[in-house]
């Protein structure tokens, strides 16, 4: 196991994709605080991704930025209408936030009326916002025809991963007007640095936890072929802070960032967190706040401690097996 690390479980303020709390540990290093929370259905080359991206922060530094701060969406999940519409008053009321990601996939009726609400929420606060669709991949073909003639009408910016196969999606982009993003058939891929997105989709999610980091994101970015759109996982301040840092450093960020997660949780690990503030979220290196940290690691239970533990071995074990230079002294690493 890695020696400076910590388990930590913070509770959502929401249920999320099924989740009632998010967990992972932190990782400490000579630069500062890294972020491994890869969720429990990644396999260990996956899980490697998101160490690497902790290791960078922890051992490495922040990349050059070309902004001291990054504008970021609010997100919706997949709740009851009446609790978006409150949800996305708040974004923009207190958060700033213009730009709104909205969970689908659950029925065609649900969905709307969640769209709804937040239309409405952005209408009705002059906020002359943008609405986000994520459907996690969820639609077959046919599913997204009918379900984008019926939501298509609310303004929206882009629906993201509509569908798992990227041929459905590309399909899908040469019947309709919405634009489309991808965010599964990168992430998921067993190589995002070879994914091209040219005719396909116009926008892509990079999430740098699940790429490996800054570097990696960037490498991904200057090869995919379309503007790219950086989000986060569900991170707490930590993974947040190197989300921001690595979008700012893009030479080119013609969207609004998928980083106002923030606002799920319950508590952080970070005091102040890191939530929107007019809409952005600025570029600084953050730690963990010792008595939250405490807290949130008292929250974790022995058996999800061990199971953390041995997932952080094992995909360190597998980091170094495929690229021993690239990573930390073993000695620094394992105790």
């Amino acid at each position: 196991m890695v020696a400076d690390s910590v388990a930590f479980s913070l509770p959502l303020r929401v249920p999320f994709r099924g989740l009632t709390s998010r967990e992972g540990m932190l990782i400490k290093g000579p630069s500062g605080w890294g972020e491994f929370a890869p969720f429990d259905d990644y396999d260990i080359p996956r899980s490697a991704r998101w160490l690497s991206a902790a290791l960078e922060a922890s051992w490495g530094v922040f990349p050059a930025a070309h902004r001291s701060s990054v504008d970021v969406n609010a997100i919706i999940p997949a709740v009851e209408s009446p609790a978006a519409g409150a949800l996305a008053r708040a974004a923009i009321v207190d958060n700033g936030c213009r730009t709104i990601k909205v969970k689908i996939g659950t029925s065609l009726a649900d969905d709307e009326a969640r769209v709804v609400a937040v239309r409405d929420a952005l209408d009705s606060t002059g906020a002359d916002g943008r609405i986000r669709l994520d459907v996690n991949g969820m639609w077959s073909l046919d599913q997204a025809r009918t379900s984008l003639r019926r939501l298509g009408r609310y303004g929206i910016e882009y629906v993201e991963q509509p569908c798992r196969d990227l041929d459905d999606v590309a399909r899908l982009r040469a019947e309709i007007d919405i634009p489309i993003a991808v965010d599964e058939g990168i992430r998921l891929a067993d190589d995002p640095t070879t994914v091209r997105l040219q005719g396909i989709a116009d926008y892509a999610i990079c999430k740098p936890m699940t790429l490996g980091g800054a570097a990696a994101t960037g490498r991904v970015a200057k090869a995919i072929g379309v503007p790219v759109v950086i989000s986060g996982s569900l991170d707490s301040s930590i993974g947040l802070a190197s989300c921001v840092a690595t979008a700012a450093s893009l030479p080119e960020l013609p969207l609004a960032s998928g980083l106002g997660t923030g606002t799920l949780f319950e508590r952080d690990l970070v005091e102040p967190p890191l939530v929107p503030t007019a809409g952005g979220i600025g570029v600084k290196r953050v730690a963990p706040d010792v008595d939250l940290l405490m807290q949130a690691n008292q929250e974790v239970s022995d058996s999800r401690r061990q199971w953390w533990q041995r997932r952080l071995a094992d995909a360190y074990r597998f980091l170094r097996d495929q690229a021993p230079g690239d990573a930390p002294p073993h000695e620094q690493m394992e105790g």
